[in-house]
């Protein structure tokens, strides 16, 4: 489905967080040695083929033969072909960072081959594999049906966001910047409002001037401006699948007009990366109709944490406003 909250687009960074020259680094990564020329299918298996691959490498090549595949396209296929043992266990995840490709190209390559998407050629693939094989890598998967699989895609994109974290300078870094700007303008439109709104929400209790803009058009660039007039120094942005064009041009503004910007997003290949000074990425969900954002809605928690950490006075601000929604009976907990 392809509707506005990118259900068949994907993506995670086969790097930690990273700036626009490393994004435009690892994405002009030439095609891998194999591949076809320009517009042609995919190569013959080469030396470098793992052992013990063969009947699952020639399986893979009948599949590629007769698509005309993109050079991206054709680099994936070379990375299954490489891995053909393991392709049919490979999550979206696991294959592009392999591939080293984003994850939203790894969804077009299955489109490409006839599937429904990536979860359909997975499905194929195991299918056509020796039934011996299949039943030792599923052993202890147990048998998940498709809301259960969901969830567990879910759990794999957490565990790939603890493994960034494990270097937690970037963020350390993005909280210094969002601390330091004042105002602090958010940034989200259509999927990735709700994310921006609930990183706002929770910013002004510790921030003393926070700025949602959740409005494209002409307005997003008034509101750059005021904010910019006002003395921002940076821009947090949430941007995710499907990409609004508005959300790219409003980044590129917001950098002309001098600000840093910080950006939350599903892949370190996203469109956004281009006009990114700190991209740090978080994968979502295609499993379902619509996209799910549990990491990308984690890492914007863990942003809030590390603001907080360079707000001297966030604990104070924060213990205030315990002590007025108290009085004012707010909550009824």
């Amino acid at each position: 489905m392809s509707t506005d909250t990118g259900a068949s687009a994907q993506a995670v960074g086969a790097v930690g967080a990273v700036g626009v020259d490393e994004v435009d680094e690892v994405a002009g990564t030439g095609v891998a040695a194999g591949t076809a020329g320009a517009g042609g299918a995919v190569g013959a298996v080469g030396a470098d083929e793992p052992a013990g691959a063969g009947s699952g490498a020639a399986r893979l090549q009948q599949l590629f033969e007769g698509h005309r595949l993109t050079p991206t396209q054709r680099r994936i296929a070379h990375c299954m072909v490489r891995r053909a043992a393991d392709a049919p266990f490979l999550s979206s995840v696991e294959l592009a960072e392999l591939a080293g490709v984003s994850q939203p190209s790894v969804t077009r390559f299955a489109v490409a081959l006839g599937f429904d998407g990536y979860p359909a050629l997975r499905r194929h693939l195991r299918e056509v594999a020796p039934a011996a094989a299949v039943a030792e890598r599923v052993a202890g998967e147990g048998a998940y049906n498709e809301y259960q699989q969901a969830v567990q895609s879910e759990i794999d994109n957490l565990r790939h966001l603890a493994s960034l974290l494990a270097d937690p300078a970037p963020v350390a870094r993005a909280g210094r910047l969002l601390a330091e700007s004042r105002p602090l303008p958010v940034l989200g439109l259509r999927a990735a409002s709700a994310q921006a709104g609930g990183f706002a929400y929770f910013a002004r209790k510790v921030h003393p001037d926070v700025r949602l803009l959740d409005e494209g058009g002409t307005m997003l660039t008034d509101r750059v401006d005021a904010a910019v007039r006002a003395g921002a120094s940076a821009l947090l942005c949430f941007a995710l699948p499907r990409h609004p064009r508005e959300v790219v041009e409003g980044l590129e503004y917001a950098r002309s007009a001098g600000l840093t910007v910080v950006t939350v997003a599903d892949s370190a290949f996203a469109p956004v990366a281009r006009h990114s000074d700190l991209l740090l990425p978080a994968a979502v969900g295609t499993g379902l109709a619509f996209d799910t954002a549990c990491a990308p809605m984690l890492l914007g928690r863990v942003l809030l944490e590390a603001m907080c950490d360079a707000l001297p006075e966030a604990q104070a601000r924060l213990e205030e406003f315990d002590a007025k929604a108290a009085e004012r009976g707010l909550f009824v907990e």
